[in-house]
């Protein structure tokens, strides 16, 4: 390991929206996690003002974004964070060691308001450099904790990157949770390498295609709670330029941060 304005939803939830959850409230925030793909499209166009627009049409509070830097040489940004920040409102969080990149691994994350109380960046196992940003925020709404992850293609480096992450979230101070990102896992159950993880964040689904962006049959990103309570609506983003300005379609979920920590307060009186 190394060393702000309301969003809303928009439209109804689709049909395969999870319905479940704390009611919103004044503490409700819209979430969204999109692999961006180095800004590559599906017409194979590098076009980052494209990728730009997409994230402003998902008027999010906060965005987990992977492959936002170059992978190889310099690892540089892909995104105009100035325009970026003047068209949606959103921001980077700071990372360190990195001179020209924005993200940690391909990883980034944007925030519209708040505050940050403390940024780690883990470096994850496996056979491919894959990183994740732990993030704790202090938001109008609630203190909040970030994990924005790309998980690796092998399923046993997967399952070792959910196990390295659960280790660094046992090691820190009980905060409302999301786990978000492009995790590169379809399957529930006892053959899926995120297992791990549904005790604290399940039951897991993956009920919500966003790969391939143009006939999405997968569904490889995920945004996971804890407390899982702390979701009351989860959806794909679909709008004609995203499905060509990247392989991934965006998903974005609907969170009650007030509620969320009530539940835990009660959890620990109860306890």
């Amino acid at each position: 390991m190394r060393p702000e304005r309301r969003g809303r939803w928009r439209g109804a939830p689709s049909a395969t929206s999870s319905a479940t959850g704390v009611e919103e409230g004044r503490g409700s925030l819209l979430i969204a996690s999109y692999n961006v793909h180095k800004c590559v499209g599906t017409d194979n166009r590098f076009d980052p003002a494209r990728t730009a627009q997409v994230i402003a049409e998902l008027d999010a509070d906060i965005v987990a974004l992977q492959e936002a830097d170059q992978r190889f040489g310099a690892k540089a940004g892909l995104i105009d964070m100035a325009r970026l920040k003047r068209d949606s409102g959103l921001h980077p969080i700071p990372v360190f060691g990195r001179a020209l990149g924005e993200g940690w691994h391909g990883n980034l994350l944007l925030i519209r308001q708040g505050s940050v109380a403390r940024v780690r960046q883990l470096a994850l196992p496996g056979v491919e450099p894959r990183g994740a940003l732990v993030v704790d925020l202090d938001l109008d709404q609630g203190p909040l904790r970030i994990v924005s992850a790309h998980l690796g293609l092998l399923r046993r480096s997967r399952a070792q990157q959910a196990d390295a992450i659960l280790s660094t979230l046992g090691s820190c101070r009980e905060r409302p949770t999301l786990i978000l990102g492009d995790l590169n896992e379809w399957r529930v159950g006892s053959r899926s390498s995120l297992r791990n993880f549904d005790p604290h964040f399940g039951p897991l689904t993956a009920h919500l295609p966003s790969f391939p962006a143009r006939f999405p049959l997968f569904a490889l990103d995920r945004i996971l709670a804890n407390p899982p309570a702390m979701i009351s609506g989860m959806d794909v983003h679909h709008s004609d330029l995203a499905r060509i300005t990247s392989d991934h379609l965006p998903i974005k979920a609907r969170i009650n941060l007030e509620g969320a920590s009530a539940l835990m307060d009660q959890t620990r009186l109860a306890a």
